[in-house]
């Protein structure tokens, strides 16, 4: 049992809502790297791109971050073909993981 004057050792966080998405696009990019196979690799270089759109439209960025991000997802829209980008059909999506059966 923790004892209250030890600090928690979990890592959640309380973030604003544009620092958790820029967070996810940086352990994305991470992962990327470290990816094992091609078809992951293209998943989250769409979801890469994705997010460094919306990220570029956040009223709350300053108009020079802005800009960056919208190159940077220039460079990363260059690194997986246009058709890789695009929505998979319901038929053939597939999950990475399987649900659990029972969940506690």
């Amino acid at each position: 049992m923790q004892s209250t004057s030890e600090p928690h050792t979990n890592e959640e966080y309380t973030l604003p809502s544009t620092e958790v998405l820029l967070a996810g696009t940086l352990a994305l990019m991470t992962g990327h790297v470290q990816a094992c196979c091609g078809t992951h690799r293209e998943a989250m270089v769409g979801k890469i791109v994705s997010n460094l759109a919306t990220l570029s439209a956040d009223p709350m960025l300053s108009p020079g971050f802005k800009t960056l991000l919208w190159s940077l997802r220039g460079r990363w829209l260059n690194q997986t073909p246009a058709d890789a980008l695009q929505p998979l059909p319901a038929t053939e999506r597939h999950l990475w993981h399987t649900s659990p059966e029972v969940v506690q």
